[in-house]
C-alpha cells in the first residue's frame, strides 16, 4: 500500500504556513476555532471558528494569538477579519449553561456550533487544544493553535473580542465587580469583589472560588445555581460565606491547578 508523502510544516516557517500547506494537499478551505473565556469565573463562553481567503487577501497585518494583543489591535484585527474572511461565525454560551452542562461539554459544543455555523463549509479543521468530533471532516487538534495557525489566531481574536464587549455592557449591569477591567476573571479586584457583594447572576457557580463565598460549596459543581433571583442585583450569601479563597490571579499566565469546577476535567483548563 503506498502511503501519501509527509506534509513537513516548519514552525519558523510563520503563522500561515500551515494552512498554506494544507491547501496544496487539496483542502481549499480551512478553518480554525478557538474559544475565549474559559478560564474566567464571571461572564458567558465564547466560541468562534474562521474561514480565511488563500493567498495575500488572508494575510492580515499583525494577527496573533489574541492574548498577545493590545484591547486596540484587537479590536482593529477584529474588523480586518470579519471584512476579509470567507466565513465566520460566534457562538455565545451563557453561563447558566456552562454551570449546568459543564465547562467541557460546553467549549466542545461551542466549536462544534461555530463550525457547523459557517457559510462556507470547510475541508479541513484546526481546533487549538481540543480535538472536535462530529463534523464530518478531517481535523487536527494543534498545540498552541493560536500561536501556530492563522485561522485558529483569527478565530481567538473574533471570540475575545466579542466575550470583551459583551464583559464591557456587563459592567454596566452588575457595577461594583469590574468585568469592565478583568473581564470576569479571577483578579484581585474581582476576588475583593466577590468576598464583599457576593456572585451576580453573571458569575459561575460551578467554580471553586465563587461557590466558596456563596455558601454553596459543598454542593457538587452542577447543583450550585440558585434558581429564581433577581437578575439586577448580587446574590444573596449565606454567613458561610464570608471568608477568603485561594484562586489564581488574572488571565495569564495560566494556572496549573484548575480555578474552573472543581471535577476532573478531559482536556485540563484553559
Amino acid at each position: 500500500m503506498l502511503t501519501p508523502p509527509r506534509t513537513v510544516v516548519r514552525r519558523e516557517a510563520g503563522l500561515y504556513a500551515l494552512e498554506r500547506a494544507l491547501q496544496r494537499r487539496g483542502f481549499r478551505h480551512v478553518a480554525g476555532a478557538d474559544e475565549a473565556g474559559r478560564g474566567a469565573c464571571a461572564g458567558p463562553l465564547v466560541a468562534a471558528a474562521a474561514v480565511l481567503p488563500a493567498g495575500r487577501r488572508g494575510e492580515i497585518d499583525g494577527l496573533a494569538d489574541s492574548k498577545l494583543l493590545t484591547p486596540a489591535s484587537r479590536e482593529r484585527i477584529h474588523d480586518e477579519i470579519v471584512a476579509r474572511s470567507l466565513a465566520y461565525a460566534v457562538v455565545v454560551i451563557p453561563a447558566d449553561e456552562v454551570d449546568a452542562r459543564g465547562l467541557h461539554v460546553c467549549n466542545l459544543a461551542a466549536m462544534r456550533r461555530a463550525l457547523a455555523s459557517l457559510t462556507v463549509r470547510p475541508e479541513y479543521v484546526l481546533t487549538d487544544g481540543f480535538g472536535v468530533d462530529g463534523l464530518g471532516v478531517p481535523g487536527l487538534a494543534v498545540w498552541k493553535g493560536d500561536r501556530v495557525a492563522a485561522c485558529v489566531a483569527a478565530a481567538s481574536v473574533l471570540a475575545k473580542v466579542v466575550r470583551d464587549r459583551i464583559m464591557v455592557d456587563l459592567d454596566a449591569v452588575y457595577p461594583g465587580y469590574g468585568f469592565a477591567d478583568h473581564k470576569g476573571y479571577a483578579t484581585a479586584e474581582h476576588s475583593a469583589a466577590l468576598r464583599e457583594r457576593g456572585p451576580c447572576r453573571e458569575h459561575r457557580f460551578s467554580y471553586v472560588n465563587v461557590a466558596a463565598v456563596s455558601g454553596l460549596a459543598g454542593r457538587p459543581p452542577r447543583s450550585r445555581r440558585p434558581v429564581g433571583a433577581r437578575l439586577d442585583e448580587p446574590m444573596e450569601r449565606s454567613a458561610a460565606a464570608r471568608g477568603t479563597v485561594g484562586v489564581a490571579l488574572g488571565e495569564q499566565p495560566r494556572p496549573q491547578a484548575p480555578v474552573g469546577e472543581d471535577v476532573v476535567m478531559e482536556g485540563g483548563v484553559r
